[in-house]
């Protein structure tokens, strides 16, 4: 099977945000996306270009164009947020962002009506079901093919990284979990998902794909769910590691370092080097380690073995970044990791809300619902893991 990768302009960057709808008053989840699709779709039109359906019907997700710049992804998203907002406040609907919702039930949660959400469940049964997750994804454009695999392989040195910054969700129907990123070892669950395979050649990966095809695993290449996966229609790279993120702050932060990551590694492969990679076993073990313990897990570095804590390991990684940051005009997002940093990702603050409240969960949504109206909070000036 021959997969044509369309050429894209070279760190180009878009995102895709799952925002979770829930009711003002009790912080439950609501089942209202059909009725928020339908009002922001132009007069006409089936559906709004850059607000999109998901799996659950307490889901909506926004995407941006293709952007030049990760300034233009902030304000591309932030203009459809208050799209939504203007059908979702009159409604008393509230949206937050976060790998899972902190006590919402799988089983009370309703599935959107089209046939390729009901194949999967009808496939996947109690494992798809349960997918109550939500994600960012960010793409980054690779100007032609031979360079996309050998940047797959790259990212996934930094998985761990991205997986650490993002994690949001230590709880599952609430119950805590003890995990930073429980979404990262449910999702997966499903086939086609998780980690990629690292493949050395581009007819390797139109073998595996034909393969799919052929043995009935997939009907579609999308359906292929790696946490970093080759977007070939689209001309890019799709960095799908992360959690969903309850402020825009850290979306653009964490498309920020993907386009540094992947502009750096294009460089590299322009400049005649080999791109290094770990052994499966130890990308494996990365993703267990930052989905466990977040911003304290001990990440494998190299193929040699050597470790290192993750949040030292990132700055480390920002300051080699810079030049490339400053090239492409993303330093003042890229400063958001500082801020993720300082003030903890969002499993650390969403635990903090908890101990303040008594363990209660309904606080704990009620402080996601604030982050994504109004950033996090900065005044007390101190990390509060």
């Amino acid at each position: 099977m021959r997969i044509e990768f369309a050429p894209s302009r070279r760190s180009t960057v878009g995102a895709e945000w799952e925002l979770a709808l829930v009711e003002r008053r009790t912080g439950e989840l609501a089942s209202v996306a059909e009725q928020i699709l339908t009002e922001v779709a132009e007069p006409g039109a089936e559906e709004h270009p850059k607000i999109k359906q998901e799996l659950l019907l307490n889901t909506v997700e926004i995407i941006t164009g293709v952007c030049d710049t990760v300034g233009e992804v902030a304000d591309d998203l932030a203009e459809s947020l208050d799209l939504v907002r203007k059908v979702t406040d009159p409604l008393g609907v509230e949206v937050f962002c976060a790998g899972t919702h902190p006590f919402a039930t799988w089983y009370q949660q309703k599935v959107t009506n089209k046939e390729r959400y009901a194949k999967l469940i009808e496939r996947t049964q109690w494992w798809g079901r349960q997918m109550l997750i939500y994600g960012v994804h960010v793409h980054v454009g690779i100007e032609h093919r031979e360079k996309a695999l050998p940047i797959l392989d790259g990212l996934l040195n930094y998985a761990p990284h991205l997986q650490a910054l993002s994690a949001s969700s230590p709880w599952w129907g609430g119950e805590e979990t003890g995990y930073a990123s429980n979404r990262a070892l449910m999702f997966q669950q499903l086939p086609t998902a998780g980690l990629p395979f690292q493949f050395d050649k581009w007819s390797e990966f139109e073998s595996y794909v034909d393969d799919m095809f052929v043995t009935g695993v997939i009907d579609d290449l999308t359906e292929i769910r790696w946490d970093i996966r080759p977007s070939p229609r689209l001309g890019t790279v799709e960095q799908r590691v992360c959690d969903g993120v309850p402020t825009l702050e850290e979306v653009t932060a964490i498309a920020a370092l993907t386009q540094c990551l992947v502009e750096d590694l294009s460089t590299r492969l322009d400049n005649g080097e080999e791109i290094p990679t770990m052994p499966p076993w130890h990308v494996q073990e990365n993703k267990w380690r930052a989905a466990r313990y977040g911003m304290d897990a001990i990440v494998i570095l190299n193929a040699a073995g050597d470790e290192q804590l993750v949040t030292e390991s990132i700055v480390d990684l920002l300051n080699r970044l810079e030049p490339t940051a400053r090239r492409l005009g993303c330093q003042n997002e890229l400063a958001g990791i500082e801020t993720i940093l300082t003030y903890g990702a969002s499993y650390q603050r969403q635990r903090a809300v908890a101990r303040e409240h008594n363990g209660s969960l309904k606080a704990v949504v009620a402080s996601l619902i604030a982050e994504m109206r109004e950033g996090i909070a900065k005044d007390e000036g101190v990390s509060r893991r």
